[in-house]
């Protein structure tokens, strides 16, 4: 059972998991070879299994998508969505058609917890986002509605990367991190688990292309020496969006101890190297700009 602990002063609180202390971490263990419990055919290892996209019956093999509770619960309401079969393929390789099938997961968890409290989802990938399995997948949490949230509402539309029929990629200008990456619908006041099925597609589509851009910034700028990894999560409440921050650098004390977060790419100059533009244009796209 977690526990909620106030700050009175902040009105921020903290939660209590001590259960989260004993979840495997075989990201750190490569060199063992280990079972992974997400893959197909170790069903048995995991949690039963309540909801799935594919073929088969309840943990058994042929889903597509599978959702379990998590046995190391952050809060009362913690579930795991194993993206795909895939140990070593996340969204930005899969098909869209792929990608569409974890979005519907998300909208129908989304959909059977938002009477509970707030819903809140979310994906670590990557050794240093906090991704304690390999194999990829994103993770449900409910949290009480008397707690406030300390998430952004969303920001004002600048610097867009894509667009299609449904939604905007774009940097807000208050990025907090380098090449940090928003995906927000046109439509305003609604919540993700209203999504219909052709605007899951769109969005799957963005959201794919979305990361491929990142990791290839990633690769062409050589960011950091640990591999590709980015943190995402929706934001429970109407408005939503879904925020990106790729993993390109730590966090250090002058972040830790002020609260400040000091980003080392203008978001502009992200948003014209997701696009593909060269850096010798980004200077005199600046100027034109200030016309």
């Amino acid at each position: 059972m977690s526990r909620y602990v106030p700050d009175i002063l902040s009105k921020r609180w903290v939660i209590i998991a001590a259960a989260r202390l004993n979840r495997p971490e075989d990201i750190h263990q490569k060199a063992v070879k280990k079972i992974c419990p997400f893959c197909p055919g170790n069903e048995a290892l995991t949690t039963n299994e309540v909801f799935r996209i594919g073929k088969g019956g309840t943990d058994q093999i042929g889903w597509q998508v599978r959702v379990i509770p998590n046995k190391y619960p952050i809060t009362d309401f913690h579930e795991v969505i194993i993206h795909s079969s895939h140990h070593d393929k996340d969204i930005e390789h899969l098909s869209a058609a792929e990608v569409t099938n974890i979005l519907k997961a998300y909208r129908e968890r989304f959909n059977f917890y938002r009477d509970k409290g707030q819903v809140l989802i979310f994906c670590n990938h990557g050794e240093h986002s906090g991704a304690s399995i390999t194999h990829p997948h994103s993770q449900l949490v409910v949290i009480p509605s008397q707690i406030n949230l300390d998430t952004l509402t969303r920001e004002p539309l600048n610097n867009v990367v894509e667009e299609n029929k449904f939604f905007y990629s774009y940097c807000p200008e208050f990025s907090q991190w380098p090449y940090e990456v928003w995906l927000a619908p046109r439509e305003k006041n609604q919540h993700f688990g209203d999504l219909k099925d052709d605007q899951l597609v769109d969005f799957a589509v963005l959201l794919k292309k979305t990361l491929a851009q990142l990791e290839q910034v990633y690769e062409n700028k050589k960011m950091g020496g640990d591999s590709f990894g980015y943190n995402y999560y929706i934001y429970p409440h109407s408005n939503w969006y879904l925020r990106i921050i790729p993993r390109f650098i730590h966090r250090a004390g002058f972040e830790l101890g002020t609260g400040l977060s000091v980003n080392i790419v203008d978001p502009y100059n992200a948003s014209l190297d997701l696009k593909g533009i060269g850096e010798e244009m980004v200077g005199v796209l600046k100027k034109l700009k200030k016309f």
